[in-house]
């Protein structure tokens, strides 16, 4: 769990990055969105408008280095939890694809079945990533993804 904070015209906002387990080896799900006091949880629906989503962004991806530097094998699934939300970090993944792939592979899909390697202008709706040694281990969990969908 990453915590920070978004300061603007709303105020000085809570932000959560929650890392959780999956039933797959070494897969995490990539939750993110304000904190709800009453809750306790992530409101991954709030819409903060504060004027910073540049620089939230930012921060979420800092939070993929710090979470991948502790677990190197990660391999991290994450999407909008809304269809403009999932264009918003397609469109910072296109803007920063060069500085990401130094580090990182990056799959996306555009039915969570079919997966391929991220490529620019392409209309996904779910991405996955990992280190660039792990790129192995991430097509075998696509491919048992895909042996899920479609058994033979």
């Amino acid at each position: 769990m990453f915590e920070f904070f978004s300061e603007g015209p709303h105020g000085r906002i809570r932000k959560l990055v929650e890392f959780s387990r999956t039933e797959a080896a070494n897969v995490y799900n990539l939750g993110f969105g304000d904190f709800d006091k009453f809750s306790g949880c992530i409101d991954d629906l709030a819409v903060t408008n504060n004027g910073d989503s540049t620089k939230v962004l930012a921060t979420v991806a800092t939070t993929v280095y710090e979470f991948t530097s502790a677990y190197p094998d990660a391999i991290i699934f994450a999407t909008g939890s809304t269809k403009s939300r999932t264009r918003l970090y397609r469109i910072g993944i296109n803007r920063h694809l060069t500085e990401i792939q130094r580090d990182f592979v990056i799959f996306g899909s555009t039915n969570y079945l079919i997966w391929q390697e991220f490529v620019p202008g392409r209309d996904y709706n779910a991405f996955f990533l990992t280190k660039k040694e792990n790129r192995q281990a991430l097509w075998q969990q696509l491919i048992k993804i895909n042996q899920r969908n479609h058994p033979q």
